[in-house]
């Protein structure tokens, strides 16, 4: 693959860390644009909230056509824990996402490859970075204390968040796991030359959010303003047409 061929990642720069290698600066244009794709996943949160999910594209005809090649035209980024489905709470079916996980939602090489590789090859619009409540890796690095095996190097990611947050009013573990969120975005939307660039271009917007455990509901922590929207027709995927929803105002944090 030319992924492959083209780009060498380094054994071990850190968790933020970015190499600046080449890129097609065109790259896989996306279909829907960043604002079209967030508002597409927040009106599906609002219906698994709801109650009222409609677990679009899961059809046999899906598969079949899924076969020929895949667009998503998200990334989620969020954590391995069992109780975080990004696409249960989106109301997402087959194709439509592309989800990365590990515990903490941190970043490493092989992390950021892979949302490279869907924003330059996929052509993917929108990242959402989604931490959620009473999350355990952001507990532990809270905590402190010695971890066996390898866990040290979640704790160890998680930990300028931690440190970002101290001393801010409210509950110490649910703080950094905003932080946590914010930090691994503004990460990636830095990250050059493939997904920097495509946030200069206005192809790729990269969001923070917080997905709570008991609720279900999805907490945009903040996003780049929208221009005024005019009345237009409901975006489509795979031809089935999502009202439009208003994205959750940020949070004051």
């Amino acid at each position: 693959m030319r992924f492959l061929k083209t780009r060498l990642f380094a054994a071990l720069l850190g968790p933020f860390a970015c190499l600046s290698v080449g890129s097609d600066p065109a790259g896989a244009k996306p279909k829907i644009a960043p604002e079209d794709a967030l508002e597409i996943l927040m009106a599906g949160n609002q219906r698994f909230v709801a109650g009222r999910p409609m677990f679009p594209d899961q059809s046999p005809n899906r598969r079949r056509e899924l076969a020929a090649g895949q667009k998503p035209f998200a990334i989620v980024l969020t954590c391995a824990d069992s109780r975080v489905a990004p696409e249960l709470y989106f109301d997402q079916g087959l194709g439509n996402l592309f989800v990365v996980r590990n515990a903490g939602n941190i970043l490493n090489d092989h992390t950021i490859g892979s949302i490279e590789y869907a924003v330059e090859h996929l052509g993917s619009s929108l990242i959402l970075v989604v931490g959620h409540g009473k999350c355990g890796a952001v507990g532990a690095a809270v905590a402190g204390g010695h971890a066996p095996g390898r866990i040290p190097s979640i704790v160890e990611s998680i930990l300028p968040a931690v440190k970002a947050s101290a001393g801010e009013p409210g509950d110490p573990v649910d703080n950094a796991i905003r932080a946590n969120a914010r930090q691994v975005a503004a990460a990636l939307a830095g990250c050059a030359p493939i997904l920097g660039d495509a946030v200069k271009l206005g192809r790729l917007k990269v969001v923070p959010a917080r997905y709570d455990l008991v609720t279900g509901r999805v907490e945009i922590l903040y996003a780049q303003p929208a221009a005024p929207a005019a009345a237009k027709a409901a975006p489509a995927v795979h031809g089935e047409v999502v009202a439009h929803a208003e994205p959750a105002k940020p949070a004051a944090h």
